[in-house]
């Protein structure tokens, strides 16, 4: 017996249902992993939501750690029993057990437990795309990111604090402060919950001596997009990887050239790993920087698979300091 959560409709966590979702042996190229531990992702909520469009009903999540159960024909460079992660699609890591396409599996190094790899492998390769690919960091250069305590903003910050970067976190609470000032920020800004971002350009200009930040990570999307470019020095990039608090306004183009000459950047981690032997790559290279204390999995807290609604619900409440965890 396998089980999985879906959900029938679009809307509140409320949608997500455990049901029976039995297997059929792996085709070609796939292989049967064994799920011992689930990562919970924004993007689950925003596609149970309805903000990205699936096909319903739908499975859920991309994030997992487990083992290899059963190998389909073809399916090579793997061995059953052997300790693998996945964080990308088909959909379906809300589940028991899943067969999955081999080519998209990442082997586990023995430095790194199941629970962690799954607190880690879709925000760890998120991070990387936004150290390697959007911007690399630079030693002394002033940035700014907002949700410095989620799941992405704790990695992201530990990432760039161990390169050299002064970094300035934004969070909703004194203790995410507490915890984002330890994993090495420079600055922390406090903004409530529900509370006005209109100062917060302000006080980076305050804390970088009028200059601005040479990159604003933004997770957070329609709240805090004026603040974002408002706090960009002169040519600098706002990446905006997600939208917790809403879709983005429509952007003039020529309204960047009139605030400095800034850019603006929509990255997502599923292009940078979209060849297999890039995704393997940048594996390797983030299981490195987390042997070597550059990231660490924080987990908040762990739910069992079937109480998934109660994981999204501790999500959406922005309460969060890391990773929720499915345990099947």
């Amino acid at each position: 017996m396998n089980h999985r959560i879906e959900f029938k409709a679009t809307g509140g966590p409320e949608q997500l249902v455990l049901v029976d979702a039995p297997l059929p042996e792996p085709g070609p190229g796939e292989v049967r992993v064994r799920h011992t531990a689930i990562g919970v992702n924004y993007i689950d909520v925003y596609q149970r939501s309805g903000a990205y469009p699936v096909t319903l009903p739908a499975p859920l999540g991309f994030e997992a750690a487990g083992v290899v159960e059963a190998l389909g024909s073809g399916a090579t460079g793997l061995a059953l029993g052997q300790r693998v992660a996945t964080m990308d699609g088909p959909t379906g890591s809300y589940a028991e057990a899943r067969n999955h396409p081999a080519a998209r599996l990442v082997p586990l190094p023995d430095s790194i437990s199941d629970e962690e790899a799954a607190a880690l492998i879709f925000k760890g390769l998120t991070t990387h795309m936004l150290v390697r690919r959007v911007w690399t960091p630079v030693p002394g250069a002033w940035v700014l990111v907002h949700a410095a305590a989620g799941g992405v903003g704790l990695i992201l910050t530990r990432w760039l604090a161990a390169e050299g970067v002064n970094l300035i976190g934004v969070v909703s609470t004194p203790d995410k402060a507490a915890t984002v000032k330890a994993e090495g920020a420079k600055a922390v800004l406090v903004v409530p919950r529900g509370g006005s971002y209109g100062e917060l350009a302000a006080e980076v200009r305050r804390l970088t001596d009028g200059k601005g930040v040479r990159i604003s990570y933004d997770s957070v999307g329609k709240d805090t997009f004026e603040a974002s470019l408002d706090s960009l020095a002169p040519f600098g990039l706002l990446a905006s990887f997600g939208r917790a608090s809403g879709a983005l306004p429509l952007v003039d183009v020529a309204e960047l050239g009139r605030r400095g000459g800034l850019a603006l950047q929509r990255p997502s981690v599923f292009p940078h790993v979209a060849d297999p032997a890039e995704l393997q790559a940048a594996a390797r290279e983030l299981f490195a920087a987390h042997a070597a204390g550059k990231v660490r999995a924080t987990i908040h807290a762990r739910f069992p698979l079937s109480e998934a609604a109660q994981a999204h619900a501790l999500l959406e409440s922005r309460a969060t300091q890391g990773a929720l965890l499915l345990i099947p």
